[in-house]
């Protein structure tokens, strides 16, 4: 399915994972996609500012993304191995009726999220997070850490959201 042109995700969202490790997509954002749709997980190293986390991009980001991929020659080595790698740890997926996603032990580990262990009584959770054309799954430490930091970050400096919306050229 084609992705509406008003097709956005906003606002954060914490859900619990369910005991396959399941997380479910807000209602919010799933009307705009058939169960078909086919999205693509790929997990974001903690080195970078925001943290370890998973970006997911829905079929029309994953359509570009496959275009850009295409470019990259087979006998360009580096490139081969540098997809290799990184779409090795990433996961393609469409959501069930019930608009749950299964995420992988590893992606999970990767974002430093705590997986749902029915035998020893832990119930996992993650933040869903819209970034207007993707989404971002955190851990709720995380998220709550980021969410900390940037208001100590405006609160020490005079450039607040007007600013960076203007550096942004937004």
């Amino acid at each position: 399915m084609t992705e509406p042109a008003s097709a956005h995700y906003t606002g954060d969202f914490e859900h619990k994972l369910d005991d396959k490790n399941r997380i479910t997509i807000p209602s919010a954002w799933r009307w705009m996609h058939a169960e078909s749709d086919t999205f693509l997980a790929l997990p974001q190293d903690e080195d970078l500012p925001d943290g370890g986390h998973i970006v997911v991009l829905p079929p029309a980001a994953v359509a570009q993304l496959r275009a850009k991929v295409a470019l990259i020659p087979l006998g360009d080595r580096e490139g081969q191995k540098f997809l290799s790698r990184r779409f090795a740890k990433s996961l393609s997926f469409s959501f069930d009726k019930q608009g749950r996603v299964p995420l992988t032990k590893k992606l999970l580990a990767l974002a430093g999220i705590t997986e749902t262990d029915v035998t020893a009584g832990v119930t996992g959770s993650a933040v869903l997070v819209g970034s207007l054309n993707t989404f971002k799954i955190y851990s709720p430490g995380r998220w709550r850490a980021l969410v900390a930091e940037d208001a100590v970050s405006v609160a020490a400096t005079t450039v607040g959201d007007a600013e960076q919306m203007r550096r942004l050229g937004l």
